[in-house]
């Protein structure tokens, strides 16, 4: 039986939510269907349990559907409508489509808060007309265009700010924490106000800078859902949010206040300025944090990560009396529990279950200011050497 790895981080997450003063969560960024090329599968009833599992509610919009985009929006309004308001819907569209337009105004029509759109799945580039086109309806519905802003999708943050400048009244979603373009475009977002990312993305690197660099008003939670899941997402980010600074006000925005007007077509409200750089990092997390970084670019480009899993074990294993020995042995015990409970993805997901402790450890080496889990905290782990060796072979 797959592990359920919300049922083991629930009271970290219970932990967490109290220390942030229990913001009402409101997930951006979710989607389901059964056709994505990439193998990824989730229905709405997945998701459904997933969210209520922590009482949220969410944006939700098909996944990558290559024959097209009417009957997977249909199955989304009408999921959004038996959902007894835990979801409001996105429409997916591809903008190279003659009806591309004709779709979202259908589906707006039909109760959707906005629009979905993916250049790089769908090969369109972000300053073709039609798209244009479609921020410009978004524009007079006031409503949501969220965009794929991974790697590899040229200029899209320059044609997003140039759309944010023509239609004002469009609230523009970069996800993925605008990964693609990040490096400047957080100096530009107080000038731009309707322009706003979301947090759906596994790397604290990335979290924390949106968190410490762009205005909390314009950030939004995310959990990628079926990539990531509601529970550990929300961990992450509240980790990044807490040592980024924010105030529980803020954290109220960034985790569903803001969303909320947003789909509704009320005005957004400033949260602030952004709170600037955290903290500096202890330089044995940072080891523990590259060695991390190692291992899951390996897991990805599917390669093994054992030797560098070894070597952030290690790294971890500082010794009971170091000042940061509760994070350490936080890290090492979700460490355990990935290699206690590590097996092939079950069908509909692509990477292992067990691998988001590996992430969660990742995040907790990168924020170590916030809750621990509880079990730790009450002394449960240890950060000795011997517990940093078990189960590696570096030396």
């Amino acid at each position: 039986m797959p592990v359920d790895v919300d049922a083991i981080l629930r009271p970290w997450f219970d932990a967490l939510m109290q220390e942030a003063g229990r913001p009402a969560l409101f997930d951006a960024h979710t989607h389901f269907g059964q056709n994505d090329p990439d193998t990824f599968r989730q229905t709405a009833a997945e998701l459904l349990a997933d969210l209520r599992r922590v009482d949220a509610r969410a944006l939700v919009f098909p996944m990558h559907e290559p024959d097209g985009y009417a009957a997977a929006n249909d199955a989304v309004l009408e999921a959004v409508a038996a959902s007894d308001g835990t979801l409001r819907a996105l429409c997916r569209v591809q903008p190279r489509d003659d009806d591309a337009l004709a779709e979202a105004r259908r589906c707006m029509d039909a109760g959707a808060a906005g629009i979905k759109l993916h250049p790089r799945a769908e090969a369109f580039d972000m300053d073709e007309p039609s798209v244009r086109e479609l921020v410009a309806l978004a524009h007079e519905r006031r409503a949501v265009v969220l965009m794929h802003a991974g790697r590899g999708i040229e200029a899209l943050g320059t044609n997003t700010i140039r759309y944010s400048e023509q239609f004002p009244d469009a609230r523009l979603i970069l996800a993925h924490c605008a990964i693609s373009d990040l490096a400047w475009l957080a100096g530009e977002l107080p000038a731009h106000p309707n322009v706003y990312v979301d947090t759906a993305w596994w790397h604290p690197a990335d979290i924390l800078t949106l968190f410490c660099l762009a205005p909390p008003g314009q950030v939004l939670w995310a959990s990628d859902s079926p990539y990531g899941q509601p529970l550990p997402s929300a961990i992450n980010a509240l980790r990044c949010a807490h040592e980024a600074g924010l105030t529980h006000e803020q954290i109220a925005s960034v985790f569903g206040a803001q969303l909320e007007r947003l789909i509704s077509g009320q005005d957004a409200v400033g949260a602030g300025p952004a709170p600037g750089p955290s903290a500096a990092l202890d330089p044995l997390l940072e080891r523990v944090v590259a060695h991390l970084t190692t291992a899951m670019g390996r897991a990805f480009a599917g390669s093994d990560p054992s030797e560098s899993i070894g070597l952030a074990r290690l790294s971890a294993g500082v010794g009971d009396a170091h000042p940061h020995a509760d994070v350490c042995a936080a890290i090492l015990w979700l460490l355990d529990l990935m290699e206690e409970h590590m097996a092939p993805p079950p069908s509909g997901r692509g990477f292992p279950l067990a691998g988001r402790f590996a992430v969660a450890a990742l995040v907790l080496a990168r924020t170590p200011r916030a809750a621990l889990p509880p079990d730790v905290a009450a002394g449960a782990g240890s950060a000795s050497h011997e517990h940093a060796q078990r189960g590696t072979t570096a030396s």
